[in-house]
């Protein structure tokens, strides 16, 4: 079978030298890749580079080569384009149809799927300009994922960071696996909250679950690979940011509840996916608890913790706003979801069972989408990133019915 056809563009940033790991992960999961870099891009990582990584001849101009077209053949050959990194520059001239390079000519070409991974100062990503530039970029069609905050170039931190080249190459492959040129959330805001809640009884001490976060994770993954933006509360988690998804981290179901309540007002889809402790201690010790000899340790009062789930079903944000919930169940697994969907008045209820060796940490799931209108969407057990699209497929049908 041939190879999926990626051209890589990438442009002149000190994060340039990052797209060399892209280029790897591509090319080593079996991409055929054509690095198309600007001009000032080679000023960052040598044209040599490029070609011995990607194994195919590397050029910036379409006077190279000009009895093959290469302006006009890179783009209409791809199967996917991805510029990474992609600087103010780059995203001024795609959203305004300039075509100063071969890289620029690509864009216009291609009528395959285009994600922009942009990294540049946080005060040049800020801008009204760069910001209508991606709304506009957005709008067409193409996916622009946000930049991760971190370190910059000198000592200046901030949002504009070039997203871990992993994370990327992520996007790259559920883009290419859906093999559509529209991407279906594109102009969508969804919230997404992953992990497991810690409830402290002391400095030192907790109580807690066992959710790694990653279910909640694949969903944040799969919705940006998808065009929407996407707000990820994650709590407790340890992985790294997924690429394009601004990240909270909270830790309590207190701090969780806050979290989701400030970015929810203007979410089209809400997803719970994170445990959130049903009962938190009642009251805090502020020295570790030490054991006492001779004596029992003191009962632990509970107290509930707020029901985020419900709040947000009963109370929506906007108009038409779609929630989704988590259900993790020991028995009675369809019966419990059903009673649960209807208490919560959620839209949808992902419903699995669980254990201790079932379902937690595991890079696989199984489960049962309730609808509240009585459907019920099986997902066989496979990857955690299978029933991530099931969720969101059936919560674009609901949107695309809204509009």
């Amino acid at each position: 079978m041939d190879k999926p056809k990626v051209v890589l563009g990438v442009s002149g940033g000190i994060a340039a030298y990052k797209a060399c790991e892209l280029l790897r992960r591509l090319t080593e999961s079996g991409h055929d890749v054509r690095v198309v870099p600007t001009a000032s891009a080679l000023h960052f990582v040598g044209a040599a580079t490029w070609s011995a990584l990607s194994g195919n001849p590397v050029s910036t101009e379409v006077w190279d080569d000009v009895h093959e077209v290469p302006h006009v053949r890179i783009g209409q050959h791809a199967d996917l384009v991805v510029v990474a990194p992609a600087t103010a520059d780059t995203l001024a001239k795609a959203a305004h149809g300039l075509a100063d390079d071969l890289l620029t000519n690509t864009l216009l070409t291609a009528r395959c799927p285009v994600v922009f991974a942009p990294a540049m100062h946080t005060e040049m990503w800020e801008h009204p300009a760069t910001q209508e530039n991606v709304a506009t970029l957005r709008r067409r069609g193409a996916i622009v994922i946000e930049p991760a905050v971190g370190r910059l170039t000198g000592v200046d931190t901030g949002k504009g960071r070039l997203p871990d080249p992993t994370e990327i190459f992520e996007v790259c492959r559920h883009v290419l696996a859906r093999g559509v040129t529209e991407p279906d959330l594109k102009g969508r805001h969804v919230v997404v909250s992953a992990g497991g809640t810690r409830e402290p009884l002391d400095p030192v001490r907790f109580l807690g679950n066992r959710s790694s976060g990653k279910q909640g994770y694949a969903l944040a993954r799969t919705a940006a690979a998808r065009g929407a933006r996407v707000t990820l509360i994650a709590a407790n988690t340890g992985m790294p940011d997924p690429a394009g998804v601004d990240v909270v981290q909270v830790g309590t179901a207190v701090q969780l509840r806050e979290a989701v309540l400030k970015a929810a007002p203007d979410a089209d889809v809400v997803v719970m996916a994170a445990a959130v402790a049903d009962f938190r201690p009642a009251t805090y010790a502020a020295g570790k608890i030490k054991k006492q000899d001779g004596q029992e340790p003191e009962p632990i009062t509970l107290v509930r913790n707020p029901d985020i789930l419900a709040e947000i079903s009963a109370d929506r944000a906007r108009p038409g706003q779609i929630v989704v919930g988590f259900a993790a169940e020991t028995d009675d697994v369809l019966a419990n979801g059903r009673k649960k969907l209807e208490r919560k008045g959620c839209d949808f209820l992902v419903v699995n069972e669980v254990g201790e060796r079932k379902t937690f940490g595991s890079e696989e799931n199984e489960a049962v989408v309730l609808g509240a209108d009585g459907s019920e969407t099986p997902v066989p057990y496979g990857p955690k990133e299978a029933l991530a699209e099931t969720v969101w497929d059936l919560v674009a049908r609901r949107l695309d019915a809204h509009v």
